[in-house]
């Protein structure tokens, strides 16, 4: 009898490419996953839409896979994963890892929201990753499967730290990182926009694909 074979989709940030999450979906296959990392635009269109398109792809994948179907994102990934679990939840969902996700919305958002640039720049999508009532923090879903979320609390950039309340990692705060239900939560030494090329975010990525929970040692 063969072992069964789980798969891992990983779903990028806003403004980024499938590129950035290439380090991971690496050590995912080396760990026996297969994976699917998905390339959208992110910038195009409604964090609705953007789900609806990519959900046939997350079909086709799941139906290759003997095992369970995992979920690895970052930042607004975790906003789309979450749409996704609520919409058109995989029968063989397993365990699912955030990093960096602005699960109650970001202040940096708030302040750039409705400027021109910003909105040219990040679409749709970045009109919904406020902390007003159009952001995430307004959505009724709750995790209800296991879930890891990574927050890191580092930063470079002085000036959208100041803009954020408590500990952040330059886009998000560690706070907003939460979601209830949430099986467990770690915070990391790490910035927003490079937390998943960090050693000690893949190791807590695995880690908790594989127990859990993450390595409080």
């Amino acid at each position: 009898m063969t072992d069964s074979v789980d798969g891992v989709v990983l779903l990028h940030g806003i403004m980024r490419s499938h590129l950035s999450m290439a380090r991971l979906a690496s050590k995912l296959r080396q760990q026996g996953y297969r994976t699917l990392n998905i390339n959208y635009p992110s910038s195009r269109f409604a964090i609705d839409t953007l789900v609806d398109r990519l959900q046939p792809k997350i079909e086709r994948f799941e139906k290759t896979l003997s095992g369970s179907l995992h979920f690895v994102t970052h930042s607004m990934g975790g906003l789309l994963m979450r749409s996704i679990i609520t919409r058109y939840r995989p029968s063989s969902l397993g365990r699912v890892v955030m990093l960096g996700p602005p699960n109650k919305g970001s202040e940096a958002t708030d302040f750039w929201k409705n400027t021109w640039l910003y909105q040219t720049l990040y679409g749709p999508a970045g009109q919904q990753m406020g902390t007003d009532a159009e952001g995430p923090a307004s959505w009724q879903d709750v995790a209800d499967y296991s879930l890891g979320i990574i927050a890191g609390n580092r930063t470079v950039d002085l000036f959208h730290s100041s803009l954020i309340k408590g500990k952040d990692d330059g886009k998000v705060s560690v706070e907003s990182t939460k979601l209830e239900g949430m099986t467990d939560h770690i915070i990391l030494p790490a910035t927003h926009s490079l937390m998943m090329y960090k050693p000690a975010v893949i190791h807590q990525t695995l880690y908790f694909l594989k127990h859990g929970n993450f390595d409080q040692t």
